[in-house]
């Protein structure tokens, strides 16, 4: 039990083989003895075997789940060619451009190589590889459907992740618009409004009450400018570090934003769309209902609904089915529970949930492409108002002037 808690490096080797030829790769294990040991038993002589440095991979690195679902794709590739597992990944880690990708790979490929099983290998690395995934390869292997399953992963991981840059996108449009209006009227306010400051201030007439207005909100930005943007930083760096260490507020923002027009709509459908795909993914792979919950519940990206599935999971461990769970959370619409129903019973549930995940990820797109002709001349109209609003309070005494004159 204690050496299970030993923690396994990487090693790079140089060795000869049987027929004299120098070869060289690396290797993880929990000494070098214990390399030079399984080289060894593989016909390899080891002439040099060191400890690699800490690698971009082990720290998260620049690895994109992009990266991941094209390993998993091409590794599914491979094996469906007869290539073994072994040599499938020394072709697809060498020739990856990634190369904290690169490194990750041959880091799994040696610890199958040493004799590890593939989904403790893959385990090691939880930051790439999360429990759902884990768990689909770990049926996969017992099923001897692993190359189904890599193929299941990368299209799931796919539609996942469109759905994720289709509400990213959605919301990236008016944050951006916001963020340039605020640093524009913050330029106006600290850089071009005090030079009319200056030009009105020698006109020897009482200003209009806009002018003066916009005049003082200048001077105040200038003075306080900093507590503002701080201000400003510190509510949302707070407010999600918040909401990471509190579940109660977590679970009071999830709610409250499913509750917001529109938005709440996409966000409830989005939530929906995971869930269904994910346990379609799961169920496909031959996983059991209750331990599918688990990753599906991780999977829904809102605590509202994960909490409903772990819920779900408890009820289905006790004989209850599937829908009648659903339906005691009181968060899927009838349509998905009638579904699901159907599926129960005709025993094709993950065909049935892969219609819900296709139809809520279609719900998804039409909900944002509708929100973003919504936005965009509901922001300009916004910015109009506000720019215009200063410019127009600048020129306002010298339109006064000039009908004085």
């Amino acid at each position: 039990m204690a050496e299970a808690t030993i923690k396994s490096d990487m090693f790079v080797w140089e060795g000869v083989d049987r027929h004299g030829k120098r070869v060289k790769g690396e290797m993880s294990g929990k000494s070098d003895a214990l390399i030079k040991a399984t080289l060894r038993r593989q016909g390899v002589n080891p002439l040099k075997v060191k400890k690699k440095p800490k690698s971009l991979f082990s720290s998260g690195g620049s690895i994109s789940t992009k990266d991941i679902t094209i390993f998993s794709r091409q590794l599914a590739t491979m094996m469906s060619s007869g290539v073994p597992l072994v040599q499938s990944f020394e072709i697809v880690g060498r020739g990856h451009e990634n190369k904290a990708m690169q490194e990750l790979i041959l880091a799994v490929k040696g610890d199958v190589e040493s004799g590890t099983a593939l989904n403790e290998a893959l385990g090691k690395h939880p930051r790439q590889f999360d429990e759902l995934y884990v768990n689909l390869v770990t049926a996969g292997e017992h099923a001897g459907i692993l190359e189904e399953i890599l193929h299941k992963l990368a299209t799931y991981m796919e539609k996942t992740e469109a759905l994720k840059s289709k509400i990213k996108g959605a919301l990236f449009y008016p944050v951006a618009v916001i963020v340039v209006a605020f640093v524009i009227t913050c330029i106006l306010m600290i850089f071009v409004i005090p030079q009319f400051q200056e030009l009105f201030s020698g006109f020897g007439a009482d200003l209009p009450a806009l002018t003066m207005m916009v005049i003082n909100m200048s001077i105040w930005f200038q003075a306080y400018w900093y507590v503002l943007i701080g201000g400003i930083i510190g509510t949302v760096v707070g407010l999600i570090q918040l909401k990471r260490r509190s579940l109660k507020f977590a679970h009071f923002l999830d709610r409250m934003m499913l509750k917001l027009p529109i938005i709440g709509d996409i966000l409830e459908k989005s939530a929906i769309a995971r869930f269904a795909r994910t346990l379609a993914t799961m169920f496909s792979a031959g996983t059991p209902l209750v331990e599918a919950m688990t990753s599906v519940a991780g999977a829904c990206g809102n605590i509202v609904f994960y909490e409903a599935t772990m819920q779900m999971r408890d009820e289905i461990a006790t004989g209850t089915q599937l829908q009648v769970s659903m339906r005691d959370t009181n968060l899927f619409p009838n349509m998905v529970v009638q579904m699901v129903a159907i599926g129960e019973e005709s025993g094709a549930l993950d065909a049935m949930l892969s219609k819900v995940a296709d139809w809520y990820e279609q719900e998804v797109d039409d909900a944002v492409d509708a929100l973003t002709s919504l936005l965009e001349p509901l922001i300009m109209a916004v910015l109009g108002v506000i720019i215009g609003g200063l410019v127009i309070a600048m020129y306002l005494p010298i339109f006064k002037m000039g009908q004085v004159v």
